[in-house]
């Protein structure tokens, strides 16, 4: 009964998109540049969030990330697109950065905070 309303009158619920739909979503529009790429704002003082349009509700942004700039990000998942990154984890030992690698997809716990170690910008997908 897919896509039919239920014959016995009873609500039927949206529910939010799983993790590993997030991660086929983000996924899928990574491998097409035509759709994102000319929307990508470059910006020297700090990392550009641009929001990209979502019609079943799931929340879906580019970042770029200038040189030697860092942020937080609250995506369930991301990818990146262009350039260098490295995720900066701090614990009681002290900061380590694992180098991200483009068009690997990421499935997060929770926040992240990245980096751009690289003389270049950095272009990253994200979805939450």
């Amino acid at each position: 009964m897919r896509g039919q309303d239920d014959p016995h009158g009873r609500t039927i619920t949206a529910r939010p998109p799983t993790v590993g739909q997030l991660a086929a979503r983000v996924r899928d529009l990574a491998a097409r540049p035509s759709d994102w790429w000319r929307r990508v704002v470059f910006d020297d003082a700090g990392p550009v969030h641009v929001p990209l349009d979502a019609p079943d509700g799931v929340r879906l942004w580019l970042t770029t990330w200038p040189p030697g700039h860092g942020a937080t990000v609250h995506g369930q998942v991301s990818t990146l697109l262009a350039g260098e990154l490295a995720e900066v984890a701090i614990a009681a030992d002290g900061v380590t950065e694992r180098p991200l690698r483009a068009n690997r997809v990421r499935v997060h716990g929770g926040p992240q905070t990245l980096t751009n170690p690289g003389p270049a910008f950095a272009v990253s997908l994200h979805a939450a």
